[in-house]
């Protein structure tokens, strides 16, 4: 119940009534496949002794109502009907395969939508927190599989009602063998749930686990793959040992799903028809001469195990679907409860300054920055420097309201910086980080980055950025970088960050670190047209070396998280 209340949960008001919509077509088809299987019995009596035709008052009155002058032509036309009838029923069951795997795929689109916006959502601090091949498996693999647990449940009702349905129909006819056929089923369906059920929940815990490990691995390495070719080949072994372990636990995992995913079927379907075999001998045992008087019946259960039988295991394989699976079902639901900033759109304009005022950030208990204040003026070239984990990546954060600080205010033009205008602001900031990430695309896709393109704005910045004569040698803005910008230089990918942005028309630039990787002679070319470029713009640089921040207007230091000026 606990997981039916949390697929409840991820389900939206449109998607819960096209599940309404689809449980009424199941009850349809239940109603179909039983007058399908109800019409066999009658049929089986007639095409074996016409004289049932005028014994029984109902085929008796059909046959004179049509004005039927034989037997034969009575029983092709119940024969034709029949067929006509079982293509509808076809035709129907294709309609509601059809409906059901869109709504499940509907389903994975909405929860893999949902899980982005999520995530696109939370506070910079939690994204932080996370592992970004975890976050990658939620949204490709979990919902994927979260899908087929709502199509799995589905399913179980669909095949639930065919059974209730058919049931009640084999009580009908005759409900003392039903009785036995009961028993034995669920003593069947109890060994199974205590045996192959439990075996497959936990081997589903397992897949989870033996997953994650596969997408961190093949994270870890790619993402270091030029640091990886520089390791001895011991520590290559150790990690191709690692991923062979992860794939293998993977991989005996699903195997193991689907050897016991298929020992249901095969068992119950030996057991069932052992059955039928076993009752109709039965019958020749006690009645050798009137066996064509219990064959219909012995027909008509026969069918409807025939088709009882399919639904049965589809219900068991669905709910080890379900039970293999149901970590995905814990890993959304989770996901989806991340804390989200909930932003307004106020206009925030910057014309005058930028102030902090007793401003005070802590992170998991440890105090990061402690009573900071100053003011930073429009138009001012502002350098910061420190040692590693000095709070000056968190400071410039703070500043251009990427973190929220605990205590203190931050007011732009003496308008509090808050979650009310905080979009506003954002979108003023041109931010260059140290580690600048390209994804595999051309220089136009990675300047403009997801934004309309203005030819104008994009010629322009990359001139500015010292990028447009290099181009022109290349395939123009058509050029591709490579993932993660492996086709350019270390000074052209910081270029095309700068490109980038300038393209947003920034207030302010930001400058983390952006140029200490690169050698001094390339980092004071590019410190010098940033310089350049920002003669108009106010300009802040978080630095190691002096050097970089010696043309700045102020320089402060920071130290145990307490500011001072240079």
């Amino acid at each position: 119940m606990n997981y039916i209340r949390k697929l409840h949960l991820l389900l939206d008001k449109k998607d819960k009534q096209r599940l309404v919509w689809l449980i009424l077509f199941s009850v349809f088809i239940s109603a179909v496949e039983t007058i399908g299987i109800a019409s066999i019995m009658p049929f089986v009596d007639i095409v074996t002794n016409f004289e049932n035709i005028h014994s029984n008052q109902y085929y008796q009155f059909i046959f004179e109502f049509f004005g039927f002058q034989s037997e034969i032509n009575f029983s092709i036309v119940f024969g034709l009907i029949l067929v006509c009838f079982y293509i509808f029923r076809g035709a129907a069951n294709l309609s509601y395969s059809y409906s059901m795997v869109h709504f499940s795929e509907n389903i994975y689109a909405e929860i893999t939508k949902k899980l982005f916006n999520k995530y696109l959502g939370m506070p910079y601090l939690i994204f932080a927190t996370k592992n970004s091949s975890y976050l990658t498996k939620a949204i490709i693999t979990e919902a994927s599989l979260a899908s087929k647990v709502v199509n799995s449940v589905l399913l179980m009702i669909s095949e639930l009602l065919v059974i209730i349905f058919l049931y009640t129909l084999l009580l009908i006819v005759n409900w003392k063998i039903t009785i036995v056929f009961t028993c034995i089923l669920l003593i069947k369906t109890l060994f199974l749930s205590q045996t192959v059920s439990k075996k497959i929940k936990l081997v589903g815990k397992n897949r989870e686990g033996a997953e994650k490990r596969f997408y961190e691995i093949i994270n870890r390495t790619f993402g270091n793959f030029k640091q990886f070719k520089l390791l001895d080949k011991t520590r290559v072994e150790m990690t191709q040992n690692e991923f062979f372990e992860a794939v293998k636990n993977y991989s005996i995992a699903n195997a193991t799903s689907g050897y016991l995913s298929a020992f249901p079927r095969l068992f119950l379907e030996t057991i069932g028809f052992s059955l039928i075999v076993l009752l109709l001998s039965f019958f020749v045992y006690v009645d050798q001469k009137n066996v064509s008087y219990i064959l219909p019946t012995v027909s008509f259960f026969a069918i409807a195990l025939y088709r009882f039988l399919p639904s049965f295991n589809r219900i068991m394989s669905s709910f080890n679907t379900l039970l293999y699976f149901h970590k995905s079902i814990d890993v959304i639901h989770e996901e989806l409860k991340i804390e989200q900033e909930n932003l307004e759109e106020n206009a925030l304009a910057f014309n005058d300054k930028i102030e902090l005022t007793n401003v005070n950030f802590s992170y998991q208990g440890n105090t990061v920055l402690n009573g900071i204040n100053l003011t930073i003026h429009k138009g001012e070239k502002i350098g910061f420097v420190g040692k590693s984990g000095s709070g000056k990546s968190t400071l410039v954060d703070l500043i251009i309201g990427v973190h929220i600080p605990n205590e203190g205010q931050i007011k732009v033009d003496n308008f509090i910086l808050n979650q009310s205008n905080l979009l506003s602001w954002r979108s003023q900031i041109g931010y260059i980080p140290q580690q600048v990430y390209l994804f595999d695309g051309t220089i136009l896709e990675n300047v403009c980055f997801g934004r309309n393109l203005d030819k104008n704005l994009l010629e322009s910045v990359l001139k500015q950025a010292n990028l447009f004569d290099f181009l022109q040698m290349k395939q123009g803005v058509n050029t591709i970088v490579g993932e993660n910008g492996i086709q350019l230089s270390g000074g052209q990918k910081q270029r095309v960050a700068i490109a980038r942005a300038l393209y947003g028309q920034p207030e302010i630039l930001v400058l983390d670190e952006a140029t200490s990787a690169l050698d001094e002679e390339t980092e004071q070319r590019i410190i010098n047209e940033i310089y350049q470029i920002s003669k108009d713009k106010t300009l802040i640089i978080i630095a190691h070396r002096l050097s970089t921040i010696e043309h700045c207007d102020r320089i402060f230091r920071l130290k145990a998280g307490e500011l001072n000026i240079k």
